[in-house]
């Protein structure tokens, strides 16, 4: 009963540390594919206006920038997410040390914490005394840091997540824009890669609960913006080095 009143949630709701783990690999998966989409989709478009007979240029550029994405994405998923557990651990390890040293003290500091969230007085207290007694470490680390001390973060899930999603969201325009279409192929490109960046955005407010109108726009609009700025930049390339 005590533990009901406390969490505030039904059996059938989500924990605040799964649906904490599910966004954690909505944003690495969701930002994976986007950067691999228009990042790869920029590079291919740009050499495509360049050089568009160049089939090997456009190919070999195409995979150099999935490639070093993928590598780049999980690189930077992998060290920031290691930072984020060494935090974690650290405060941990910290609040070990307060419990073992000044007992008296975290109980009274984690009854106070229960007022703050809105019980009275002689309840907070109880809850307290009980959760102390269960397990002292767990009830402060989730009240007081937010953290699940049997559940850190993982950086070598958050890393393949990226590296996965990018080098799936970077071969859609590189596969497509290798088609033999002739002329046609930046253009058919391009209507791929927002028909990809439409998926991404609708996926990620679906699962995240957010407008969706809202999210694929804003893929749509930066995913445009790019493939122009690079494909003017590509022309302006080949018409210097013509």
């Amino acid at each position: 009963m005590t533990t009901d009143i406390v969490s505030g949630q039904h059996p059938d709701e989500p924990h605040a540390k799964d649906t904490g783990q599910k966004l954690n690999w909505l944003r690495a998966g969701v930002l994976g594919a986007n950067d691999g989409i228009v990042s790869t989709a920029g590079v291919v478009i740009g050499v495509a206006a360049a050089t568009p007979n160049n089939v090997a240029a456009i190919a070999t550029a195409g995979v150099a920038a999935l490639v070093a994405g993928a590598f780049s994405m999980a690189g930077g998923e992998y060290v920031s997410v290691s930072t984020q557990r060494d935090t974690e651990k650290a405060l941990i390890e910290k609040e070990k040390q307060e419990l073992a040293e000044m007992p008296e003290a975290e109980l009274a500091e984690l009854a106070d914490l229960y007022r703050q969230r809105g019980l009275s007085v002689d309840l907070a207290q109880q809850v307290a005394v009980e959760l102390t007694a269960h397990d002292a470490l767990a009830a402060h680390a989730e009240v007081e840091l937010g953290i699940d001390p049997q559940n850190f973060t993982n950086p070598w899930v958050a890393a393949g997540s990226s590296f996965v999603s990018f080098a799936l969201g970077a071969a859609i325009p590189l596969l497509i824009i290798l088609f033999p279409v002739g002329e046609n192929r930046v253009w058919i490109t391009a209507l791929a890669v927002l028909f990809g960046l439409l998926l991404t955005g609708w996926i990620s407010a679906a699962l995240g609960g957010a407008p969706r109108g809202r999210a694929i726009w804003r893929n749509i609009m930066m995913g445009s913006a790019t493939m122009v700025a690079t494909y003017v930049i590509g022309l302006i390339f080949g018409v210097a080095v013509g």
